[in-house]
């Protein structure tokens, strides 16, 4: 892995998987931009989505990761953003597979269904893989044409 920023966020349900990620990221010489929340009090995860979302549309950080409870939510409000490719995974290979075939910026974890190591192990396989352009690139256009 390159020296890069990976700007996490979590609402409530994510922040302790999230606090792990941060302190498991900075161990291996990976800067972090933690943008919140910094408790399990309830908080709303489109805020924390919209955080990660402005920090890589103006170039703080090269990926994201974010985490709620089921990661559905923070999927949906991520995805609401032009140029943003926020991916659900509950395993490694579909977190490689986000990056290679989705070109994904955002990696999102469902902080009550994975373990620590199970995430550990997707931000790995996210932050390793490439996006690999062809056909893969032909319909994230497709994608991109249809976003208002």
């Amino acid at each position: 892995m390159t020296r890069m920023t990976v700007a996490l966020a979590a609402d409530h349900a994510g922040f302790a998987l999230k606090a792990h990620l941060v302190d498991w990221l900075s161990r291996r010489g990976i800067a972090t931009a933690d943008l919140g929340t910094d408790s399990e009090d309830a908080v709303d995860y489109p805020d924390f989505a919209g955080a990660v979302v402005d920090v890589l549309r103006n170039g703080d950080a090269a990926c994201g990761v974010l985490i709620c409870g089921s990661g559905i939510g923070m999927s949906i409000a991520a995805n609401r953003h032009r140029g943003i490719r926020a991916a659900l995974v509950f395993d490694a290979d579909a977190a490689g597979l986000a990056r290679r075939h989705n070109d994904a910026n955002i990696l999102v974890l469902p902080g009550r269904r994975m373990s620590e190591n199970e995430a550990e192990a997707c931000v790995e396989a996210f932050l390793a893989a490439a996006f690999e352009g062809g056909r893969h690139g032909r319909r994230l256009d497709k994608i991109a044409a249809g976003v208002a």
